[in-house]
């Protein structure tokens, strides 16, 4: 079985923003397998889904960011998923929005998320989808708050097509292996 993590926070006053774009990429696989039954499970919003031969879980954690190994870590354990299985999926403002790098074992780089799931897991050798979402153009804008900020227009319009391409990397880390899928989706 995979996991398939998305990173982002509860609540509609987030729902569009920069930080919930793993949220949006996990909605936009599952639209794609029609909208399986979503239940609640660990302080997280769970789907299973047979695709491919492959057992999918995909997970939207419902802790706020900085919590988020509390959903990732207990679903890993009841589910017996191993950490080599488990795909997280999350905003990067070191990428320009569009780009996308996928990393196995690395540092959290700042990002909550991700040092929370690497925390609770006691390691970070598990695969990472980085969804960029670029910086600020305005240096005095705090980080912070422009990751919580809404996407612009523009990259409103380009949505559907990073996230067809985010998805697609999905599929070629479980079907090609991480080697391959870097390869071909890096950059």
């Amino acid at each position: 079985m995979w996991m398939v993590v998305g990173l982002g926070n509860p609540g509609g006053e987030y729902k569009l923003t920069r930080h919930n774009i793993g949220f949006m990429a996990v909605d936009f696989f599952m639209q794609g397998l029609g909208n399986p039954t979503v239940k609640n499970q660990f302080k997280a919003e769970i789907a299973q889904v047979k695709w491919k031969e492959h057992n999918l879980l995909f997970c939207k954690p419902q802790t706020y960011m900085n919590l988020s190994g509390e959903s990732v870590q207990p679903l890993m354990g009841f589910y017996k998923i191993p950490m080599d299985h488990l795909i997280v999926i999350h905003d990067e403002i070191d990428q320009p929005f569009g780009q996308m790098k996928i990393q196995k074992n690395r540092g959290h780089g700042g990002h909550n998320g991700i040092k929370s799931v690497s925390g609770l897991l006691g390691s970070a050798d598990y695969i990472r989808l980085r969804l960029g979402v670029g910086r600020p153009e305005n240096p005095n804008i705090p980080v912070p708050d422009y990751v919580l900020g809404k996407f612009t227009k523009d990259e409103f319009a380009k949505m559907p097509d990073f996230l067809n391409k985010a998805n697609d990397a999905i599929e070629s880390i479980i079907l090609d292996g991480i080697q391959k899928a870097s390869t071909k989706f890096n950059g």
